[in-house]
């Protein structure tokens, strides 16, 4: 596994569509292993693939519930309102407070191509909309309310 590097705000990827993955093969794989141990590594909660350069519909979270892998996930259901802080590896030291659904349902394909439901509440679910934001070119300083800037130490 590699750490790979965080692209930050302003990189062009970061604003374009990714395109959804055709065809699951060990490159994927390797990308997802790639992709965890830069999030693990950078202490994120998740990674989008276009953060790491790679324009593709591919997601890890780890909320500390174990590691999920969501490629070309599709928000399918939501219910609720919550309003939260949010932080991320490409905006390092801006934190915001986003409205975001309180629980969602999101369908993806797991890293054989198997067809997954992952159901999210509170974090997890902020983590999903967050990181299927990145796959649509949306950073969370777009639909923050609130920014404040963290002293980096």
């Amino acid at each position: 596994m590699a750490v790979l590097e965080i692209r930050k705000a302003g990189d062009k990827i970061l604003k374009e569509p990714a395109a959804p993955v055709a065809k699951l093969d060990k490159r994927i794989r390797r990308l997802l292993d790639d992709m965890a141990q830069t999030m693990y590594d950078a202490d994120g909660v998740g990674l989008a693939a276009p953060q790491v350069g790679v324009s593709s519909r591919i997601v890890v979270i780890d909320v500390g519930d174990g590691l999920i892998e969501l490629i070309n996930p599709v928000i399918t259901e939501t219910k609720g309102c919550m309003i939260g802080q949010e932080g991320c590896l490409s905006v390092p030291g801006v934190m915001g407070e986003v409205e975001r659904y309180a629980e969602v349902a999101v369908e993806a394909l797991d890293r054989y191509g198997k067809k997954i439901k992952v159901v999210g509440a509170e974090m997890l679910a902020r983590a999903l909309q967050h990181e299927i934001d990145h796959l649509e070119g949306i950073l969370f300083i777009e639909r923050a309310n609130t920014i404040s800037t963290q002293v980096q130490r």
